[in-house]
């Protein structure tokens, strides 16, 4: 399976793109050992939000590591920020430049376009279909897209990334008060910083799916991993830190879901 999926029941999915540690064999081969370390995972993101089952809504997680392929860039491969620097459909290089591919073997657009089609295309058709059925059921549907990330990557941002990073495409991409209704959540707390539609707009996800019109409405977090496990190899999960996060994890998406209804 190219993925994990459970179907829920509320007007909720919850997307992590960027979870999966899975690399085909095929593609490590010509790797370095950058690669294998996969440093840039969103680590433990599953585990972080384990609540989610619990409360009826639908989840989807990759398999296959980032550095196969991103689901959460266009198909096309265009820059999500134009004139900044971002890894691409298949990334080349890690966050901090070091280079993902032995010399000769960097993927040419023959190989993208079938990874496109073997790792990529599986996961956004579970995307679509969920979306599908949630809109069938309840009429409109919030999609939120979980990410993490280390605090401090000078490659993309100067000194340390807010704790919670909120992006809906500068608004384009769910209803305001979707945004009032978890941003709000976030702001009746003093422990964590807060950025909306900042250095993380939304990723492709988030644009290509947020349709306000047709009752899909998006809504990215990119949140610091600091607040929930070690940034440094092995990149250990702190159930200290992960529980106080955690309930405001789950009271943001409670309102996700409660607005979704509404």
């Amino acid at each position: 399976m190219d993925y994990q999926f459970n179907a829920g029941t509320i007007p909720l999915l919850v997307s992590m793109p960027h979870v999966g540690t899975d690399i085909p064999d095929e593609i490590a081969a010509g790797m370095t050992a950058a690669a294998v370390d996969k440093q840039d995972t969103d680590w433990h993101l599953v585990r972080l939000y384990d609540f989610l089952q619990d409360m009826g809504a639908s989840t989807l997680s990759a398999r296959w590591s980032r550095y196969a392929i991103d689901l959460n860039r266009p198909p096309e491969n265009t820059n999500l920020y134009p004139g900044q620097d971002t890894t691409g459909l298949c990334p080349v290089d890690t966050f901090h430049r070091a280079p993902l591919y032995r010399a000769g073997c960097v993927p040419d657009q023959a190989e993208v376009e079938r990874r496109l089609q073997r790792y990529w295309q599986p996961y956004h058709q579970q995307l679509r279909v969920e979306l599908d059925r949630l809109l069938a059921i309840h009429g409109r549907v919030a999609l939120w897209d979980a990410h993490s990330i280390a605090s401090h990557v000078p490659r993309f941002f100067d000194g340390k990334l807010p704790d919670l990073n909120f992006g809906t495409a500068d608004g384009a991409s769910c209803a305001p008060g979707l945004a009032d209704a978890v941003v709000g959540r976030a702001l009746a707390q003093d422990q964590y910083s807060i950025a909306v539609n900042g250095r993380f707009k939304g990723g492709h996800i988030t644009r290509c799916y947020g349709q306000p019109q047709a009752g899909v409405h998006a809504i990215q977090l990119e949140m610091c991993q600091s607040v929930y496990m070690d940034e440094d190899a092995p990149y250990g999960y702190r159930p200290d830190r992960a529980a106080q996060v955690r309930d405001l994890l789950r009271t943001m998406t409670q309102a996700a879901a409660g607005w979704a209804r509404s």
